[in-house]
């Protein structure tokens, strides 16, 4: 290779660089624009299997478009009523909230030291402080709170994308030279991410009500707040469940105390060993899946660009990224390396070498 080849090289991948640089920066300045456009876009996948199933079943496009609107609403009155007012309770209790755990914590160290364990040269209550942790729960909250100020404009994006599904297979199809591949590809990338954003929001509903029944029996308060948290968080696999529980166990904790709180903590074990381990591999396949490493990465870097939404929302954008990676020979190498971890192909057994 030449050295003006190596230099061209170079060149590329410092443009390269500098064009994914620039990109990442304008869609953290574009956030408040871009997270009501990205979850108007999931709903729209979510609801695009119904809408199909009604038009299939000979109802006019307005028709079934306005029966999945109707059913988008209902659906966001009756959640907005249930957890509406469990979260201003709680915006209102939360200094009460710290001050209680605290408390709770300083006794807990108190009792560790009587036992013979001297903390006195460890910050510890720099490291495990109990109102950071509460804070970070009600930013949390805060940024989805805020999110749904925008209810309207997200309700008819959702609408206008809607109305544009069942036409944009037709125009790509005018548009294209030669649509056949490029439709095929385009089709199976689209069933793929329906599939994927259909089954997870099913798995991520059974979770949130299974623990808002498992907490509800054990008296914590909030228990339909908690729940709609770990719905959201269970879209975000390993890491998700576990910030999901921290709030929940310290409010069982300072409520009803520590046997309470090992109860909770014991409830969204199991229900995440169940769901994340047995039920969501089998239904979904262990294809579907990312690997732990690349969800740690995708929940910082969509957080950072795009604040609490993101977090929510960087496993679904991960595994678009890795669908469309999957769809097409050249680049599923890549979608394979942002997988789970693969079994090696089995090999051929030799035959054996025959013996004299």
């Amino acid at each position: 290779m030449s050295e003006q080849d190596t230099q061209a090289g170079i060149l590329r991948i410092l443009l390269t660089a500098a064009a994914v640089v620039i990109v990442i920066a304008g869609m953290k300045a574009a956030a408040p624009i871009l997270v009501p456009f990205l979850l108007s876009g999931f709903i729209a996948i979510i609801c695009a299997p119904p809408l199909f199933w009604l038009e299939r079943k000979g109802l006019p496009t307005f028709l079934a478009l306005l029966v999945v609107i109707a059913a988008i609403i209902i659906l966001a009155l009756v959640t907005a009523t249930l957890v509406g007012s469990s979260i201003n309770d709680f915006y209102r209790d939360l200094p009460l909230y710290e001050t209680r755990l605290r408390q709770e914590t300083a006794g807990l160290l108190g009792w560790l030291e009587s036992k013979g364990l001297d903390f006195h040269s460890l910050p510890v209550e720099q490291i495990l402080d109990p109102g950071a942790a509460m804070k970070l729960v009600g930013n949390m909250l805060s940024g989805l709170g805020g999110v749904l100020t925008n209810a309207f404009m997200i309700l008819l994006t959702v609408v206008f994308i809607l109305l544009e599904a069942s036409s944009f297979p037709r125009k790509l199809h005018a548009a294209l030279t030669n649509p056949g591949d490029s439709l095929e590809h385009f089709e199976q990338f689209i069933h793929n991410i329906q599939r994927y954003m259909s089954l997870k929001t099913w798995i991520s509903l059974a979770t949130g009500a299974t623990i808002a029944g498992w907490l509800t029996l054990l008296g914590v308060e909030y228990p339909l707040l908690w729940g709609m948290l770990a719905f959201l968080l269970n879209y975000v696999p390993n890491i998700g469940s576990i910030i999901a529980a921290v709030p929940a166990i310290m409010m069982a904790f300072i409520q009803l105390g520590a046997g309470t709180a090992a109860a909770t903590a014991a409830g969204y074990l199991v229900v995440n060993i169940v769901v994340g381990s047995i039920i969501e591999p089998k239904i979904m396949g262990r294809g579907m899946g990312l690997s732990t490493l690349v969800v740690f990465l995708s929940l910082l870097f969509w957080g950072w660009v795009l604040g609490p939404v993101g977090m929510v929302l960087s496993v679904p954008l991960t595994m678009i990224l890795k669908i469309a990676l999957e769809s097409r020979d050249d680049t599923r190498w890549f979608a394979v390396l942002l997988g789970p971890e693969t079994l090696p192909p089995e090999r051929k057994k030799e035959d054996p070498v025959p013996t004299t």
